[in-house]
């Protein structure tokens, strides 16, 4: 499929787990999502291993640390052949500048707020005053002006980001779920038609395929559902 945007995210548990799940899901997704548990489990080889299949990476390590350590891993993730990696927009200019400086030809994108974060506990746990979207619109400007090729937000902040930030920035949607899908641990969710139909680049989406009965249909009704 032509400028496939969906990405499978590879919440597995090891590497034969996420070697199966690639194999089936090859001519489907657009790119593999590899996070925290799998990369800490199996290191590199487990990119190594997505590339084998001609596929695209998305590491979703959300590197938040000093400037040059920022820079640094950037600069390690493209020598492996990552695609499109995440640093936390709450880093700061000059963290997310190292990181634009040193990605090569590979997308950077800033997580701006998680999806698993609502406005109650943005304001009472985090002390930031400004609502989600308000939020996710500062954030999103200031990765823009570092260099980044885009966002990590949620599909209801789509139309505002696209607004702010024009067209060629990239937005990449995680939280997505099918309309009969379970939100689990979410608060921001979208469905994949809408998230796609209001500008989103790139929809992530995980549990609703791995954990269905039949991945590769889920998957396929997915990408029918979007178009």
């Amino acid at each position: 499929m032509k400028n496939n945007p969906l990405i499978v995210a590879l919440d597995v548990k090891d590497y034969g787990a996420a070697k199966k799940f690639v194999a089936m899901l090859k001519d489907c997704a657009g790119m593999f999502k590899i996070g925290s548990i799998l990369f800490t489990k199996e290191g590199p080889g487990i990119v190594e291993m997505v590339k084998k299949f001609n596929k695209k990476v998305f590491l979703d390590l959300k590197y938040h640390d000093i400037p040059n350590t920022v820079g640094m891993a950037v600069r390690s993730a493209l020598s492996l052949g990552v695609d499109m990696l995440t640093v936390h927009a709450g880093g700061g200019t000059e963290m997310m500048r190292e990181a634009a400086k040193n990605k090569g030809g590979m997308r950077v994108v800033a997580v701006t707020v998680l999806t698993s974060i609502d406005g109650n506990i943005l304001k009472k746990e985090l002390g930031i005053n400004r609502g989600v979207e308000r939020q996710v619109v500062a954030l999103a400007r200031l990765a823009k002006s570092c260099g980044l090729d885009g966002v990590v937000a949620s599909g209801r902040e789509i139309k505002t980001v696209r607004k702010a930030c024009g067209r060629n920035f990239l937005i990449v949607v995680p939280g997505v779920r099918p309309a009969a899908a379970e939100t689990g641990d979410q608060k921001r969710v979208v469905t994949p038609r809408d998230a796609v139909g209001k500008g989103a680049d790139f929809i992530v989406v995980g549990r609703p395929i791995l954990e269905a009965a039949d991945p590769v249909s889920a998957a396929v009704s997915i990408l029918k559902e979007i178009g």
